[in-house]
């Protein structure tokens, strides 16, 4: 089965669619606290990790990474940190689960306040204010404003770009003040060497890992799609899954598509479920595809499959709306 969305990251101005350093006294307690990988909470009082000394909550040193014990200070920490380093590895995994497999919220238009869809050309960013708005909204105007303002930005209200010239000075402009959608838009120009740049995947890349650094979902998944498909990098699964995983976290329902699918071929069916359905809940249709067919052949339950479609259809009608419908119907986006 190979049903993995592989898009490139989008490129077109009309459609696109991730202290102290003193030792504290060990008061003879090494052999209570060898392999004490907790930490005791009295009200606001805790109790150090590494020595067993009791302080204030708000005045120790926490681990770093797992966040789950404290010290005293600094040198209890690093004392400490061959002990504490396999359960802080585990609480880590654990939490980066936890994290992966948690709802996220969709991004909404900024206009009609409706979840944005994840179908292609149902979405287009505006270099004149940095947004991305539903097709819906963009019919709306149209409507509303006739011939004359039919293609007015219907957020700002600013006319489209005269050429490329001033396409890229707005594009400019919004990576100057740190738009991660911009830098995900521009890294399109420069993957299909178009609005006057040069073809190099290289500089895509490098322009994708600092979208999704902004909080560009799409920015992460489209470097996913990169190390998956060997574009300017070399291909390697391992980074693929990485940057999916971070796009995954963001909202990026294609790149949780692409978890469920490497899941799935590999036998790791509960995870596949798991991801598919968040995905589906949050209106993507292939994942819900993915389920019908791993139920028709015995990977899923019929329970899996009808949560699956009812979270599914319940997540397309809060995306619906006339305007959506009609602009749809008219193709006029394609």
């Amino acid at each position: 089965m190979s049903t993995a969305d592989d898009n490139t990251a989008g490129g077109s101005e009309e459609i696109t669619s991730n202290k102290e350093v003193c030792t504290c006294e060990q008061n003879n307690i090494d052999n209570l606290t060898e392999g004490f990988d907790g930490v005791a909470i009295l009200d606001d009082k805790c109790i150090c990790a590494n020595c067993g000394k009791e302080g204030n909550s708000d005045n120790m040193n926490t681990c770093n990474k797992c966040k789950s014990v404290k010290y005293c200070n600094a040198a209890c920490k690093k004392k400490h940190r061959s002990k504490h380093k396999k359960a802080c590895e585990k609480r880590m995994a654990e939490l980066h689960e936890e994290h992966l497999f948690k709802e996220v919220e969709p991004e909404d238009c900024p206009i009609c306040m409706l979840p944005l869809p994840h179908e292609g050309n149902t979405v287009t960013f505006k270099t004149c204010c940095g947004k991305k708005i539903c097709n819906g909204c963009i019919y709306a105007m149209m409507i509303s404003e006739g011939r004359k303002g039919a293609h007015l930005c219907p957020l700002c209200r600013t006319p489209p770009p005269s050429g490329g010239e001033e396409k890229m000075k707005r594009l400019n402009k919004l990576l100057d003040c740190g738009n991660g959608n911009a830098f995900n838009h521009l890294a399109g120009y420069y993957s299909r060497g178009i609005n006057g740049m040069p073809q190099d995947y290289q500089k895509a890349n490098e322009l994708l890992l600092k979208a999704g650094e902004l909080g560009c979902a799409e920015g992460y998944y489209n470097l996913g799609n990169s190390y998956d498909n060997g574009r300017g990098v070399e291909i390697d699964e391992k980074k693929a899954k990485h940057y999916y995983e971070l796009a995954a976290m963001m909202g990026c329902v294609s790149a949780r598509n692409n978890l469920g699918c490497n899941e799935y071929q590999a036998g790791n069916f509960d995870r596949a479920m798991k991801h598919f359905i968040l995905a589906a809940g949050a209106g993507h249709k292939r994942s819900l595809e993915v389920i019908k067919q791993g139920f028709e052949e015995g990977d899923f339950t019929n329970d899996v499959y009808e949560e699956a479609e009812s979270v599914y259809h319940e997540r397309k009608k809060e995306m619906s709306s006339d305007e959506r419908v009609r602009a749809e119907a008219l193709g006029i986006f394609r």
